[in-house]
């Protein structure tokens, strides 16, 4: 099980130096017979890295982090001795993080845990005057200065790549699902937008080592248009591989709710659609059998779904099994 991370964020723009390379030098050798231009190369800037890393969900650790700069390469020594490289500086950042420059130009996609992609390389150590020596000049007073590094701001927003993403209206009952089956503790209350940043949560169960479970803040009419949260974090479920469509049972009419939600979705991103999906109608302790068909009367035909109740844990082992039977 995984606590999840309260602190979310998704979107920073962060300024990143690359290291400069060290300067080569000017040295000569001075032992009989042994003399000469000796002096060595300086060593190469460091790089800037992104790395994935799959323990994270947010990139609310970069905010009191935004200069990134990487350790210079240090001068040539004497008897053609290489300066050492400089340290590399690498960002680590969860899986599913975008990175793009200023004008919002897709750069790179961090995809996989433990991947990594240069973002700025360091630059070149300059050459020593042992490189100079020729048959017109044996005594060069001529170094290199290294490379300057290069800087570049670029903006990290991340989409992430859970595996279910729980959607709904407010107050659906989606983080007391999520704090259920997973270890996440979501703050719950009886009003809307408690969730006002997505829940992570993991799921450890049987063979299955680490289902990622996200529920994403209430939906409402226009949030699609950037009204209510909604705006802000639907890209989040661009990357789910199971969508759960959650209503109330509180809710009156379950049909225009049902419509309200995949209007949205479907405004937002048609492509949505494809992705596999469950409706889940929640707070099934407050329905009797007889209220439970008149429910079902109103739902699409088409569209697969179960009953909960967090309170009884009505359905939540077929919810887990249909979870793990679809990620099998």
């Amino acid at each position: 099980m995984y606590s999840y991370l309260n602190k979310f964020t998704d979107f920073i723009k962060i300024y990143c130096r690359s290291g400069n390379g060290g300067s080569g030098i000017i040295h000569f050798r001075k032992e009989k017979f042994l003399g000469g231009p000796d002096g060595g190369d300086g060593g190469k800037g460091g790089n800037i890295i992104i790395r994935g890393n799959n323990k994270l969900f947010t990139i609310y650790h970069l905010k009191s982090k935004k200069h990134i700069i990487a350790e210079d390469g240090k001068t040539g020594g004497r008897n053609r001795i290489t300066g050492s490289n400089g340290k590399d500086s690498i960002i680590e950042v969860p899986i599913g993080t975008i990175v793009k420059d200023i004008c919002s130009n897709i750069i790179i996609e961090i995809l996989n845990n433990n991947e990594e992609k240069i973002l700025l390389f360091g630059g070149k150590g300059g050459k020593g005057n042992c490189h100079f020596k020729n048959s017109l000049c044996k005594t060069p007073f001529y170094s290199e200065k290294g490379e300057s590094g290069k800087e570049f701001i670029f903006v990290l927003e991340l989409k992430l790549l859970a595996d279910v993403g729980l959607i709904g209206l407010p107050n659906s009952g989606k983080s007391t699902l999520i704090s259920m089956i997973t270890s996440s503790k979501p703050k719950i209350d009886n009003y809307p937008f408690t969730t006002l940043n997505p829940n992570i949560g993991v799921l450890n169960y049987k063979n299955f080592k680490k289902i990622v479970i996200a529920d994403i803040p209430g939906i409402i009419k226009g949030a699609s248009k950037g009204k209510g949260l909604g705006f802000e974090f639907l890209k989040h479920i661009q990357r789910n591989k199971i969508l759960f469509l959650i209503l109330s049972a509180e809710v009156i009419d379950y049909k225009k709710s049902y419509n309200l939600i995949i209007n949205e979705l479907n405004v937002f991103d048609q492509k949505i659609f494809k992705k596999k999906r469950l409706l889940v109608i929640s707070k099934s302790d407050l329905l009797d059998q007889e209220f439970k068909y008149e429910i079902i009367k109103e739902l699409p035909i088409f569209e697969k779904y179960i009953f909960i109740s967090s309170f009884s844990k009505e359905g939540l082992y077929e919810l887990i099994y249909y979870i793990c039977n679809i990620l099998s």
